[in-house]
């Protein structure tokens, strides 16, 4: 088993239904979580690679009728390094 973490953020927070929906998204095989952060407008997938791929569980967030705007990376960019001064 190979477990991957994948996160996107989305656009309309989920209604009830969609949430729902999202819970029983959790009984596909091969998906180990799923994890809701309503104040980063993220949802958080662990799975298992070597039966999902990141485009099926895509598919199966947007098919619960969760509006997804991008994928987001789990590591976030390095800080800028601060420009040097120039020698006097």
């Amino acid at each position: 088993m190979t477990t991957v973490e994948i996160l996107f953020r989305y656009a309309v927070p989920p209604t009830e239904q969609v949430a729902l929906a999202l819970a029983r998204a959790r009984d596909v095989y091969g998906v180990r979580s799923l994890t809701l952060d309503r104040n980063a407008h993220t949802v958080r997938v662990e799975y298992d690679a070597t039966r999902l791929t990141a485009a099926v569980v895509a598919g199966l967030l947007t098919s619960s009728g969760l509006q997804l705007a991008e994928e987001l990376p789990l590591i976030p960019p390095p800080a800028p390094e601060p420009e040097p001064t120039p020698a006097k």
